[in-house]
């Protein structure tokens, strides 16, 4: 689905509609060293493995695509969570 590059919108720290810019979100790198990965590695340790089932088959075919906006005139972000679908392209 083609999403549009700018979008009228309300912005919360504006309290008001104004055009925002818009980009997809993409998750960042996980730390290794993080407290989760730290628990989860030290829960895997000695005989059991796994703590809790892998997930063998997903029951979802598609993810949300969560969109960053940005407002033009205060320049602050607010994430947007989007609809599902296949693939998000912004468009001109």
């Amino acid at each position: 689905m083609k999403i549009p590059k700018e979008l009228n919108t309300f912005c919360p720290h504006c309290k008001k509609h104004t055009l925002h810019s818009v980009s997809l979100y993409k998750k960042g790198k996980e730390r290794a060293s993080s407290w989760g990965a730290r628990r989860q590695a030290r829960r895997k340790l000695g005989y059991g493995g796994q703590k809790f089932p892998e997930l063998v088959r997903t029951a979802k075919t598609t993810k949300k695509a969560t969109l960053r906006i940005k407002c033009k005139t205060c320049n602050k972000e607010v994430m947007r969570k989007g609809m599902r679908l296949r693939k998000a392209e912004i468009s001109n």
